[in-house]
């Protein structure tokens, strides 16, 4: 189950925008010290896409122009106190502003336009709030600000900016310090393990950074995973460490793990000698052991690249590589349980089109609406009857929730035949109705099972046109 936690939700401040925005990836890490070696610096993107609300007349529309889209980690101002990299960055990375990172992006700023999509890259945040300088915080809340030209606001959105720096060659149990990694260096030409601070990616290539390293040396994530993977097949000692198990979303909820993906660790060392760039190709979920090639990404793309229905990126409705929807992080799923009312892939196709379509959306899958139509809690979780019934088109199922958790409602032919999924989240307690489009389906009877945990509960009904 989902651990739910009381929380500030940003909503929609117009009934005619919506803001959905993510961080690319499901954990951005970051050295907790730069003084001796730098790993990683730190660096999180943001992406984030508008759309104008449809109606039953017009189709939603991806909006890139005539906005200014801001950003802001709530709780979290500043980065220089919680963290040395402004002493080493000049050494490093040849900038010194403090505050400021790579890109020249702050903890707080203006959004670029790309296409259509908003973006700020390189956004140096540490994993430290204001108020608790010692508490590692991983999964912060940003806060995404839509205003017209006139300054008034459209929409607000809260996504994730994970981050995290419990990355460490010595906390992890592996090494003395990081100055005896270095030293085991020294018997390469013109490498000096007493010149500190060192940036691996100096000589080590780096995707991740845009580092093209040293000319036949291997790459950081090579030499990193060969000379591990003998050694240790745990994940979580680097990626970012045990605390932190970045790792969180509906796939490891189904019991999946990283190598269930990625292979062993001497597995991706392989991979990478034998040719595949690290960073740039990794596995898909258009794979014929996962999804298929309806749940592909776009030709030559990774998923947190790939775009899909009415032009939104895959992470706009699914969450970003390794957080899934739902995750096991509540403020994972505060954006989508704002604008939906649930935990989850963004499922609810009146949130963007103002209706319910009566056509297929992505993946093929017929649109299915829900709505809350009691805040009541009720004393059992069950489903009501179906009506109407028969139903030639439009379904509507009752459904109770006692408590909040997990809920799964699919279809079944008369004699136990698996039809569909019409829905799977995470919802609060309440009365709610999902209307059930059935023009897919022949006539016949069927059986709408939901299922709560280990209770089940069905009702039949019956398609006749």
């Amino acid at each position: 189950m989902i651990a739910l936690m009381p929380l500030m939700m940003a909503s929609v401040t117009s009934d005619e925008y919506i803001v959905l925005s993510w961080n690319d990836l499901g954990m951005h890490c970051a050295n907790k010290d730069f003084s001796t070696m730098c790993i990683l610096p730190p660096y999180n993107n943001i992406k984030a896409q508008v759309i104008k609300r449809g109606s039953a007349t017009t189709m939603p529309q991806v909006i890139t122009s005539g906005l200014t889209l801001t950003y802001e980690i709530q709780g979290n101002t500043y980065s220089v106190g919680k963290t040395n990299f402004w002493t080493y960055s000049q050494v490093l990375f040849g900038i010194s502003t403090p505050n400021i990172g790579l890109t020249g992006a702050g903890l707080t700023g203006t959004m670029a336009l790309n296409t259509n999509e908003y973006f700020k890259d390189g956004v140096p945040l540490t994993p430290y709030q204001d108020n608790n300088l010692v508490t590692e915080s991983p999964f912060q809340l940003g806060l995404i600000s839509v205003k017209d030209g006139g300054g008034n606001m459209l929409a607000q959105t809260q996504p994730v900016i994970p981050v995290s720096n419990e990355i460490n060659c010595v906390s992890a149990g592996c090494h003395n310090s990081e100055q005896a990694i270095l030293d085991e260096h020294e018997t390469e030409g013109g490498f000096n393990p007493n010149n500190k601070p060192v940036k691996c990616a100096t000589c080590h290539s780096d995707n991740a950074l845009g580092a093209p390293g040293t000319s036949g040396v291997p790459s950081f994530s090579q030499v990193i995973h060969e000379k591990h993977g003998s050694i240790t097949n745990d994940c979580y000692k680097c990626h970012p460490g045990p605390n932190t198990q970045c790792f969180r979303d509906v796939m490891h909820i189904g019991g999946m793990v990283c190598q269930d993906c990625h292979g062993t660790v001497s597995h991706v060392g392989q991979t990478i000698q034998n040719g595949r760039q690290p960073w740039l190709q990794e596995p898909s979920c258009g794979d014929v052991s996962c999804h298929g090639t309806n749940y592909a990404p776009e030709p030559n793309k990774l998923f947190r690249q790939s775009r899909g229905h009415g032009n939104l990126y895959c992470s706009a409705c699914h969450g970003s590589p390794h957080s899934i929807l739902p995750t096991t992080q509540a403020n994972d799923n505060v954006q989508n349980i704002a604008v939906q009312g649930w935990a989850g892939t963004l499922a609810k196709c009146s949130v963007c089109h103002g209706i319910t379509p009566n056509l297929p959306g992505p993946h093929g899958i017929m649109a299915t609406g829900i709505e809350e139509t009691s805040g009541t809690i009720p004393t059992a979780t069950h489903l009501n009857t179906v009506y109407p019934n028969p139903v030639s088109s439009l379904a509507h199922i009752g459904m109770q929730v006692k408590e909040s958790g997990s809920i799964k409602v699919e279809v079944y032919t008369s004699n136990g035949q698996y039809i569909e999924t019409i829905f799977s989240a995470n919802i609060t307690p309440g009365e709610y109705k999902i209307d059930f489009n059935t023009n897919n389906l022949a006539n016949g009877v069927y059986t709408c099972v939901m299922q709560s945990g280990k209770a089940k509960d069905s009702e039949s009904f019956i398609v006749k046109r």
